[in-house]
């Protein structure tokens, strides 16, 4: 029954694969799910990840030391495959010689599977950049109009001080150095290694992302830091192969705007902290004169629920310190619960200790986002 549970588990992640745009994974792993099953060399290699949590993305986990080994030469006959994965869903001739290879990889180097499943994924999706940036715009926006004395005055806006929780490697704390363009916005540098794509907007950009943009070309970030559990060290060899691991071989783009943000994270210093949520929060106070942003994407799910309502007194504290010359701003990329009883992933923005608001919604990557007002 165990093995079984670690299957459906298995099969789930190939759905997920299928709707975030990877044929080849959607392809793959059926037939790992089936060798699960089956008792076969993908179940020997996870045997003892039977009844894992689904937090703990097994398929993932195997997936991305599979990955690693093709990307550090280990593999060459896979990586080879990887490399000329077709764009649209590969036909069954080569989802069998991609299984082949797959399988045979596995049963010749477990040592290296088993070790590297030892290992959260970390994708540091830089994709999410395209709703958390947005977020952080509205916020700002809003604080300076705030001090301004009212909605027909504008301030400027203050320095940000940027702070991210779950965050990997740190790359979304350079999201400030980050392009983005779409019918109706082009915002930062023009010439940065990390572009996201012109149709990162299904739809008309909001009016409330369009006219923030407008007032705000430009963010002035005094201070980037972040917290995770098991932080990422992207300027090293072993980080920055991690971060590529998890990426999907046929998704391309994403490959293309993780190699920029590698480039990035040389060139614009940030910290990321080996610390939990609510001891990473308890060191934060407001600074006169900043603006304090809190922002995290797709990591709430990992977060025990006693921690995390430690952190959100944390983030209350914060809420109500809020001030005209020392704001604060809480933006989030999540799922959230819909009465259909779905949990799309939604961007949320609280500025100070103002209501909470719904303003847009995205995959899990972050692309495609769409306004939702």
């Amino acid at each position: 029954m165990s093995r079984e549970r670690l299957a459906r588990s298995i099969d789930w992640q190939a759905r997920s694969c299928a709707e975030l745009g990877s044929p080849l994974y959607a392809a793959l792993l059926p037939y790992v799910a089936h060798d699960v099953r089956a008792g076969g060399v993908c179940a020997r290699v996870l045997a003892g990840y039977e009844d894992a949590p689904g937090p703990d993305a097994v398929a993932l986990r195997l997936l991305g030391g599979v990955h690693a080994l093709a990307l550090t030469g280990g593999a060459p006959e896979l990586a080879a495959l990887y490399a000329d994965a077709p764009p649209g869903a590969p036909g069954p001739d080569r989802s069998r010689a991609v299984w082949d290879t797959f399988r045979g990889t596995v049963d010749g180097a477990t040592a290296w599977v088993r070790d590297w499943m030892t290992r959260p994924p970390q994708t540091n999706e830089t994709g999410r950049a395209n709703l958390l940036l947005p977020g952080a715009l509205y916020a700002v926006a809003r604080l300076s109009t705030e001090r301004a004395g009212g909605a027909a005055g504008d301030a400027g806006a203050l320095p940000v001080r940027l702070f991210e929780l779950g965050a990997s490697g740190g790359l979304n704390l350079r999201a400030d150095r980050f392009h983005q363009a779409a019918p109706g916005l082009a915002w930062g540098p023009a010439d940065s290694p990390v572009r996201l794509p012109v149709d990162a907007w299904r739809g008309p950009v909001p009016a409330w992302l369009a006219d923030a943009a407008r007032r705000h070309p430009a963010l002035d970030v005094v201070g980037r830091a972040g917290c995770d559990l098991h932080p990422v060290d992207p300027l090293s060899a072993d980080g920055a192969l991690a971060l590529r691991a998890y990426l999907w071989p046929d998704q391309r783009e994403r490959a293309a705007r993780l190699a920029g943000a590698l480039r990035l994270a040389a060139e614009v210093p940030a910290r990321v902290e080996r610390l939990g949520v609510t001891e990473f929060l308890a060191g934060i106070t407001l600074e006169p004169g900043t603006v304090t942003v809190v922002w995290h994407s797709i990591m709430r799910q990992y977060v025990p629920r006693g921690e995390w309502a430690r952190a959100e007194a944390e983030l209350e504290r914060l809420a109500r310190a809020s001030g005209p010359d020392a704001g604060f701003a809480y933006v989030t990329f999540e799922p959230e619960p819909v009465p259909d009883g779905g949990t799309p992933c939604r961007l949320a923005v609280r500025v100070g200790s103002g209501p909470r608001r719904l303003l847009a919604g995205g995959a899990a990557h972050g692309l495609p986002a769409y306004g939702l007002d």
